[in-house]
């Protein structure tokens, strides 16, 4: 029996195509789920701590204007990735982000270590109108961001409550001074502390990587 025999003879038998489909299906769960029973849990880094208010916000304004769709935030362990990107990334920097934002595709360069790279300034400069400091940028300009309000409909406190549930170790007192903190704050100021929230951490061996 040939392989397109046994094909037809799957398509003819309705039972037995269905036992194939769940045994595959199993394999493929397995081989996920099984290596995070065992796995250890992940710790976050010494220089690892949960999101500021400003930096919450300006995290899901990042997420809500789809920039971790040219974004990826995870410097591989290969050799011109490192060069480029310095180290590479390891789990524990990534224990307070909800959800991940690792990403693969490449449309722009990875952020992962793009904290204080460049000024406030620049920042702000770049995201308002991109081809101002980069002629050749193909990147979407932004320029609502220093029209609206961060924390517009005030809820930051109720984020990090829910985080602070998750097991952010945010204290009440953070949370209750959380709407203070960003008080007058654009959606661009709130985004640009994000990014610059975005260093490599030094805690760790640059040798070793990966998630």
């Amino acid at each position: 029996m040939n392989a397109i025999d046994i094909h037809r003879k799957l398509e003819e038998n309705a039972g037995l195509l269905i036992f194939g489909i769940l045994f595959v299906s199993a394999i493929g769960g397995l081989v996920q789920i099984l290596p995070s029973i065992f796995q250890e849990t992940v710790e976050p880094t010494a220089d690892t701590r949960p999101y500021t208010a400003a930096e919450l916000l300006g995290r899901d304004i990042y997420i809500r204007e789809g920039c971790s769709t040219c974004h990826s935030q995870q410097v591989r362990p290969l050799l011109a990735e490192v060069i480029r990107y310095e180290a590479p990334a390891h789990a524990g920097e990534s224990v307070y982000d909800r959800p991940f934002l690792w990403g693969s595709k490449r449309t722009g360069p990875d952020l992962s270590r793009v904290g204080e790279k460049y000024t406030d300034e620049w920042q702000r400069i770049h995201l308002i109108d991109p081809r101002a400091v980069v002629p050749k940028s193909i990147m979407p300009a932004y320029p609502w961001l220093e029209r609206r309000k961060a924390n517009a409909r005030n809820d930051v406190h109720l984020r990090m409550k829910a985080l602070q549930r998750l097991g952010h170790p945010y204290s009440d007192e953070e949370i209750a001074r959380a709407a203070d903190d960003v008080a007058g704050m654009t959606e661009l100021d709130a985004i640009v502390a994000y990014l610059q929230s975005l260093k490599i951490d030094t805690s760790v061996d640059q040798s070793e990587g990966g998630h």
